[in-house]
């Protein structure tokens, strides 16, 4: 009677292993934006590559618009585990104490998506992926937003427009410098925060990619949006490295599979929602847009340019340089 007890007892918990054993691996993948930007979107395609080509043996769970942790709480979160999967800005990545992935915040560095992806897809961006892993981190992949534009109440068609002005700014030395090289007073805020923040006057203005400022309806509380394209937005797909390293092997190579598609679908579309989101913007009726000609511009790039320099010994000459290089960037042409 004893032994069939047993037996009973080891069939049971077989098939409770065998039970466990088929749940499926759950990635918390969380955002602080809309689900119908770039970064929204692509969330979504990985998702379901991801849930595809693994059959159902990983269950990516998508947490868009601060659900789950605003911006500034949020690599924390990934770090204890408590997300498995993140896309923070770039930026992020500086108050983490890797601060050479602010030479991205730098204004004007890149001449549109051809010159960035000789970065992000190069060594070079690779190389700054692998000084996330001492922080418990392992970068994947890339993600485009946009170039950035200027919002105030204001129009902002020259630096000396800026004086004064609170510009709400991720937290980056960059951007700080950035707004105080132009007169402003830059507001670190989290994005959550900041429609609020410009409806009561709290800011003054903020630059964002256009998907961004409308999908947070930013165009209904800010009067004037300056196509300045100074600047870049982009996020780093990034996973808790100890939970990486953790799934099997076969798993772990079908959802590089499925980033790399999703990436290549992220950057492909990025350019296309934000001249979409401009032109809602412009059809609402409530934001004037304002297009800064090459003149305009050149005088923006000229006032920003020595950001590049007094950046050097935070963010590393050599790591600058060899973007200049890669980019054929050259300060003394601004």
């Amino acid at each position: 009677m004893k032994f069939r007890t047993a037996l009973l007892g080891l069939a049971m918990a077989s098939l409770a292993l065998g039970a466990f054993a088929q749940q499926p691996i759950v990635i918390k993948f969380s955002h602080v934006v809309a689900v119908d930007t770039p970064k929204g979107l692509a969330a979504e395609r990985f998702k379901k590559l991801a849930e595809e080509r693994t059959n159902g043996k990983v269950k990516v769970e998508v947490y868009p618009n601060s659900q789950l942790y605003k911006d500034k709480e949020e690599l924390e979160a990934l770090q204890l585990g408590s997300v498995q999967m993140l896309a923070p800005s770039l930026a992020k990545f500086g108050p983490l104490g890797v601060k050479e992935f602010e030479v991205f915040d730098l204004p004007y560095l890149f001449n549109g998506y051809s010159s960035l992806h000789r970065v992000t897809e190069g060594p070079i961006g690779q190389g700054l992926l692998k000084k996330l892993e001492p922080k418990g981190i392992v970068g994947l992949a890339y993600w485009d937003n946009g170039f950035k534009e200027m919002s105030a109440n204001k129009p902002l068609k020259t630096p000396a427009d800026f004086r004064g002005l609170k510009m709400r700014i991720q937290s980056s030395k960059v951007l700080d410098a950035e707004m105080r090289a132009l007169g402003a007073t830059p507001q670190v805020m989290a994005f959550s925060e900041v429609y609020q923040a410009l409806q009561t006057g709290v800011v003054d203005g903020t630059e964002n990619p256009v998907s961004n400022f409308y999908t947070q309806k930013m165009h209904e509380v800010q009067k004037y949006l300056m196509v300045s394209d100074h600047g870049y937005l982009g996020y780093a797909v990034i996973v808790n490295k100890k939970f990486w390293d953790g799934l099997p092997a076969d798993i772990r190579t079908q959802l590089e599979g499925a980033m790399k598609d999703a990436t290549r679908y992220a950057n492909a579309i990025a350019a296309t929602e934000n001249a979409e989101s401009l032109d809602k913007v412009k059809k609402s009726g409530k934001t004037q847009v304002i297009a800064l000609s090459d003149a305009e511009k050149s005088v923006w790039a000229k006032a920003l340019v020595k950001v590049h320099k007094d950046q050097e010994g935070r963010i590393g000459k050599e790591l600058i340089q060899s973007i200049y290089k890669e980019t054929g960037f050259d300060p003394a042409k601004q």
